[in-house]
C-alpha cells in the first residue's frame, strides 16, 4: 500500500506542475541582418520568451531540439520631416516554431507592424515593441506547435527512457535526468517517465553518497580540526537526506560536531516536509537535469532551412 500511496503523491505533485505547460522549447534569435540594428536581438528574443509565457508555456532556457524564432522582414519606410525627423517603419514578422534535428517546421505565422521613432534603430525596435503576443492567430500558432513537439514525444518517449536508464547505468546520472525530463506531461508516457526518472535520482543519490562521504572522511582525517570540518562539510553538504549512506554520514557529522562543537557553522540537508516529500525529491531531480543542461556548451543552432537554404 505505501508503494501506492507514494506513486500517487508523485503523480499529484507532477500535475500540478504539469498545470504551469512545461514544454521542451528555446527561444533561438540569429543576429539581424542588415538594416536591422544588433540592439534590436536582446529585444526580439524577450519577446519571444514573453509570446511563450502569455500563452500558457514555461520553458527551460537550454540546448534542446525544438526552438522558437522569429524573421523579420522591413517592407516600407517613411520619413517625416522634424524636427525632429521621424522614421515610421513597416515589417513582417515571421514567427517559426520548429525541429532543429529533423528541419521540419511545426508551426509559423506572420504579422505586420509598424514603429515609429527619432532614427531607424528607434523605429525596428518600436515596431518588435508592438508586436502583439495574445490573438486567435498567436494562440493558434503555439497550439499547432506544442501539439506536434507532443506529437514527437509520445512516439519516441519509450525510446528516450530506455536510452536514459542506460546513461543511468553508465553512472551518467545528470545526462540520464536532462533528456527524461524533456518529455512533456501531457505525452502518453509521462508516468513511465516520471517513475524512471525518480529512480534515476535515487541511484544518483546513492552514487554520489558513496563518493562525498569518501571525500569527506578523507578530508576530516587529514586535519580534525576546523579547517578539516569545514573542508569535510562542502562533501557533506551533497548528500541527499533519503541516500543509502545518509546515516553513515550524518554519524560522521556527529563525530566532527562533537569534536569542534560551535566552530563548525554546518547542518546535513534535510527536507523540509515529510508530507511534501515526493513534490521535493521529484524538484531535486528535475534541479540536476536543469543545472546539467545549462552547463553544456551552447551549439549554433542552424536555422536556414526556415529560409528554404
Amino acid at each position: 500500500m505505501r508503494k501506492y500511496a507514494i506513486f500517487a503523491i508523485i503523480m499529484l505533485s507532477m500535475s500540478l506542475m504539469a498545470q504551469t505547460e512545461y514544454l521542451p522549447i528555446r527561444v533561438v534569435v540569429e543576429p539581424m541582418a542588415e538594416p536591422f540594428p544588433a540592439t534590436a536581438q536582446a529585444q526580439v528574443e524577450n519577446k519571444l520568451h514573453q509570446l511563450l509565457t502569455k500563452n500558457g508555456i514555461s520553458s527551460v532556457d537550454v540546448d534542446g531540439q525544438f526552438f522558437l524564432t522569429m524573421l523579420a522582414v522591413p517592407q516600407d519606410k517613411v520619413v517625416i520631416p522634424g524636427p525632429p525627423t521621424q522614421i515610421v517603419e513597416t515589417m513582417e514578422l515571421n514567427c517559426y516554431i520548429a525541429d532543429a534535428v529533423n528541419k521540419i517546421v511545426f508551426s509559423s505565422t506572420s504579422q505586420t507592424v509598424k514603429g515609429v521613432g527619432q532614427g531607424e534603430t528607434r523605429a525596428y525596435m518600436s515596431a518588435v515593441n508592438n508586436m502583439k503576443l495574445t490573438s486567435p492567430e498567436m494562440a493558434r500558432f503555439i497550439e499547432e506547435g506544442k501539439s506536434k513537439i507532443i506529437a514527437y514525444y509520445d512516439h519516441e518517449a519509450d525510446r528516450i527512457i530506455m536510452e536514459a536508464q542506460a546513461l543511468s547505468v553508465a553512472h551518467k546520472y545528470e545526462e540520464a535526468i536532462y533528456h527524461i525530463m524533456a518529455i512533456p506531461s501531457q505525452c502518453q508516457a509521462y508516468n513511465r517517465a516520471v517513475e524512471a526518472m525518480v529512480q534515476i535520482f535515487r541511484d544518483y543519490q546513492d552514487y554520489t553518497c558513496q563518493q562525498n562521504l569518501a571525500l569527506a572522511r578523507a578530508a576530516w582525517a587529514a586535519e580534525q580540526n576546523s579547517y578539516g570540518a569545514a573542508a569535510a562539510g562542502e562533501h557533506l553538504a551533497k548528500i541527499y537526506p533519503d541516500a543509502a549512506c545518509y546515516g553513515d554520514a550524518m554519524n560522521l557529522y556527529v563525530e566532527i560536531k562533537t569534536k569542534v562543537l560551535d566552530d563548525w557553522k554546518f547542518q546535513m540537508k534535510m527536507y523540509q516536509d515529510q508530507v511534501d516529500l515526493e513534490s521535493q525529491r521529484i524538484e531535486a531531480a528535475r534541479a540536476v537535469g536543469v543545472a546539467y543542461g545549462t552547463h553544456q556548451p551552447r551549439e549554433h543552432t542552424e536555422i536556414g532551412f526556415i529560409r528554404g537554404y
